[in-house]
């Protein structure tokens, strides 16, 4: 996988706000986007997750805000693990939204499991989807930590 998993992205008229700038919301929604790209890239396709009887889910989802962003900006978007527990049960991301004129304008940083479809409780991936996450970009200060599922 890449050092750097990123794409840019046009801004939808749909999600601007009346202040006209990017609406709060917004902004986990591109998050989301870019995570299952990231996923389905790497051969972790929706129809693969159905498969496996898994799904990921979130836990906590935060924005931090640093600049305005409008219609008519051009923005990319990257993501990278941040932390994880080394059997990939538990997991965090972090976005950065960078205006093409290099300035950060948001941050989206989550915290996020696997749940079984059928039992309805945390799981550990298997093999498989452990090694996606294994391969992932990471951010500098990536570390593995203990808490289990």
């Amino acid at each position: 996988m890449a050092e750097v998993f990123s794409r840019v992205i046009q801004i939808r008229w749909a999600d601007i706000d009346a202040n006209r700038h990017l609406r709060h919301s917004a902004y986990y929604d591109y998050g989301a986007t870019l995570r299952m790209m990231l996923f389905s890239e790497n051969g972790l396709s929706t129809k693969k997750l159905e498969e496996l009887q898994i799904g990921p889910i979130l836990f906590r989802e935060e924005a931090i805000f640093r600049r305005e962003i409008r219609l008519e900006d051009e923005i990319t978007i990257d993501v990278a693990l941040v932390r994880a527990t080394p059997n990939y049960g538990r997991w965090s991301f972090r976005h950065n939204f960078t205006k093409s004129d290099g300035h950060l304008a948001a941050i989206i940083n989550i915290d996020a499991a696997w749940i079984d479809l059928v039992k309805r409780k945390l799981t550990v991936p298997g093999e498989f989807v452990q090694g996606i996450l294994e391969r992932c970009p990471r951010s500098e200060d990536f570390q593995f930590t203990e808490k289990k599922v």
